[in-house]
């Protein structure tokens, strides 16, 4: 077994190799100077098990890209098997048709991440489960439930713990942690006029004197979650705590949640947290390169991946 990196996300690379006990391989990922990307496998992976790992995040096109080439580099190298490992995948917002004369392109990508010559996709937290079918080999969708879970259990009281989704869309993964919880549920109910804009509507459940956990699973703008500590607090709530799996964080968006009402926003590594996510007061970061590392284990050595959430 073999891992490789691209450059979206080398600090988790190199954490999954600790966890693995293996070293990152190596590859030269450079640029021309008109910015075209060059790759070179500088060890032999002839008959080899290979894992890419890279999140297609900003620039989404760029590490797109390297992975597509990495993979054609690995593919006529003579790998046995290469599985593209994508903690995060960039344009799974664009699973359907939201009007005439729109792409889906979310399948594109994954044509063209199957045309590359990926065997196998491990992937976290698809923004919707149907994105699975588009691709025409294996897909592994894991969950970050389990390690947020955890950090709930480490900093929380949880008798007085309610989780809420954000949206009527993100219930199913609202639910999922609030059975590990043992907690009860709320929901915010919304209205978005326009993309990137939201606005609050209503509180469904009663969240007074309670510490509130959203949970979701991308924050790009990061309206929609300080729209719903506003309301949440309107209501009643003692404190509300945001939970999401991918901190696009795009814009000025962490300026909008260090000068929130948000307690604290906790996001995970599957996105290379930049300077300013580092630096902010009220965000952390938690990391999946544990469960990554393992599913990447599991695979490699042909064992379920999915009794990892049971």
């Amino acid at each position: 077994m073999k891992l490789f990196a691209g450059n979206s996300n080398r600090s988790l690379a190199g954490h999954i190799c600790n966890y693995l006990d293996i070293q990152l391989g190596k590859a030269n990922v450079r640029r021309f100077a008109d910015q075209e990307i060059f790759i070179e496998i500088l060890e032999n992976v002839r008959g080899e098990d290979c894992f890419i790992l890279q999140s297609t995040s900003y620039p989404a096109n760029d590490h797109l890209m390297e992975l597509l080439i990495m993979m054609d580099a690995l593919r006529r190298a003579s790998a046995r098997r290469i599985t593209a490992v994508l903690p995060y995948f960039g344009y799974a917002r664009q699973d359907r048709k939201p009007g005439p004369r729109t792409p889906i392109s979310a399948k594109v990508v994954a044509n063209l991440i199957t045309t590359a010559g990926a065997d196998r996709i491990l992937t976290l937290d698809l923004h919707a489960a149907q994105i699975q079918g588009f691709f025409d080999i294996p897909t592994d969708n894991l969950f970050a439930v389990p390690v947020l879970a955890r950090d709930v259990k480490e900093n929380y009281a949880l008798e007085n713990v309610m989780v809420v989704s954000p949206d009527v869309g993100g219930v199913v993964r609202a639910r999922a942690l609030a059975k590990r919880l043992d907690s009860m549920l709320a929901i915010v109910d919304k209205r978005r006029d326009r993309p990137g804009e939201s606005e609050v509507m209503n509180v469904i459940g009663d969240v007074k004197g309670k510490d509130c956990l959203l949970i979701d699973d991308i924050i790009d703008s990061g309206g929609t979650l300080c729209n719903a500590a506003e309301a949440l607090l309107a209501k009643g709530a003692t404190s509300v705590t945001a939970y999401i799996t991918h901190g696009v964080l795009s814009g000025g968006a962490v300026s909008r949640i260090t000068s929130s009402k948000l307690k604290e926003l906790v996001i995970t590594d599957s996105i290379e947290p930049t300077s300013a996510v580092k630096t902010a007061h009220n965000i952390r970061v938690v990391s999946v390169a544990e469960l990554v590392g393992e599913a990447i284990q599991r695979t490699a050595l042909e064992k379920s991946v999915s009794s990892l959430f049971d």
